[in-house]
């Protein structure tokens, strides 16, 4: 029971903010309507695509405000970019091969060395800023100016044309927000399955008003089942833990770094999973796949560097014991080292099919296996770990 409850309860936060998070995509395209394509997917679609990335964060460090709550964060981040990399790509390249859509898939090579060198680059500079014995305002600072450059650098590495469409006028119409199916559906049927797009618009032509409302809405819909998700990967993670009504219950009693690596990472990055099959059975497969690497290199600067820049303010900042250092160093190491082989993979060839995709989906669940073995003490898990800290610190960054 003690390990049951809080899968129920992260069972139904992945559902609440795949369907809240339609609702705040919605809201904030309509918002962004009038931004060039490439502006808003740079800030409007990367902010909705990692909000409960960010919030996730937020209440690691909020709540059990240490260096501990922080390392949640890094565990939530960490494993939302590997289950962006290896599962998402595989599960839609798997989708619309399946349906017969194609035989494989090919992605653009230029798109993804640039997104995957710059998310190499991002995740070393972490490495570096997490190997201190205190995180302090300016490393939250440092790692949002890291996604500013990474903007800067993504529009001037385009040529002159690409740089031209990309600052035309955007190609999102008030047209793109009608919706007769959800005009017809039942307005108590929204309310209980959470299309929050029918219940505030419903048969009314959106407005500014109602973009707002919604937008709103669905940003304390994925905030309050964030809260509940961190607040079941801490259950899990103590031995013991007190539930009103239920008494004591048994967790796992292992790092809650370990809990967020596989379970807050999954339920956060439920609803890119459905997008990028959405894009891929449309036919857009670069941004189905070349997206996943984009909104990682979002994750690490701004889900983790917003968070860690507010709470050093407010509170000073973070003491992390050598302990922490060292498992968050293990960690970072792992992802760019899995990062890497991901790119390999993406690169080699020129398109991703069956083999590949399966290749993906076996390099997941060997890390869930590491991170399992890891975190109950396995001995060959524990060597794996104790090498990649001697190899961090080999290179005088931690």
């Amino acid at each position: 029971m003690g390990i049951i409850l809080p899968l129920i309860l992260i069972s139904i936060c992945c559902l609440v903010i795949w369907r809240a998070g339609d609702g705040f995509m919605t809201a904030s395209e309509y918002v962004g309507r009038n931004l060039s394509d490439g502006v808003r997917g740079a800030t409007i679609n990367a902010v909705a695509s990692s909000m409960p990335e960010v919030f996730t964060s937020l209440f690691f460090l909020f709540i059990m405000k240490d260096a501990e709550g922080f390392s949640g964060g890094i565990g939530t981040t960490a494993g939302s970019a590997i289950f962006n990399s290896m599962v998402i790509p595989a599960v839609a390249v798997l989708a619309v091969i399946g349906i017969g859509l194609t035989k494989r898939v090919r992605v653009s090579k230029k798109v993804m060395l640039r997104d995957g060198l710059s998310l190499l680059i991002a995740e070393l500079i972490f490495i570096v800023l997490i190997s201190g014995s205190l995180l302090d305002w300016y490393h939250g600072l440092l790692l949002m100016l890291v996604y500013v450059v990474y903007i800067i650098y993504m529009f001037w590495s385009m040529d002159k044309k690409q740089r031209e469409e990309m600052l035309e006028e955007s190609h999102v119409s008030e047209e793109d927000f009608e919706d007769e199916e959800r005009k017809q559906k039942p307005f108590l049927l929204a309310l209980v399955t959470l299309d929050l797009e029918r219940v505030f618009i419903g048969k009314k032509k959106i407005n500014d008003r109602i973009a707002w409302s919604l937008l709103i809405f669905s940003t304390l819909c994925i905030a309050a089942v964030c809260y509940l998700l961190v607040l079941a990967c801490e259950w899990i993670g103590h031995e013991t833990y007190e539930v009103p009504f239920l008494g004591e219950l048994h967790g796992l009693g292992i790092p809650v770094m370990f809990v967020a690596l596989i379970l807050a990472s999954a339920a956060s990055s439920f609803p890119d999973t459905i997008i990028s099959i959405k894009d891929a059975q449309r036919g857009q497969y670069d941004d189905a796949i070349s997206n996943a690497l984009g909104s990682n290199i979002f994750d690490i600067c701004f889900a983790l560097g917003f968070p860690l820049f507010i709470f050093t303010l407010m509170y000073g900042p973070i003491p992390m014991s050598q302990e922490m250092v060292d498992l968050s160093s293990e960690l970072r190491f792992l992802l760019w080292l899995l990062t890497a082989l991901v790119l390999i993979i993406f690169i080699t060839g020129g398109y991703i099919g069956r083999l590949k995709a399966g290749v993906l989906l076996v390099l997941y669940f060997l890390f869930v296996a590491y991170v399992v073995a890891r975190g109950s003490g396995n001995e060959y898990a524990q060597a794996i770990a104790d090498w990649l800290v001697s190899v961090v610190r080999w290179f005088s960054i931690s």
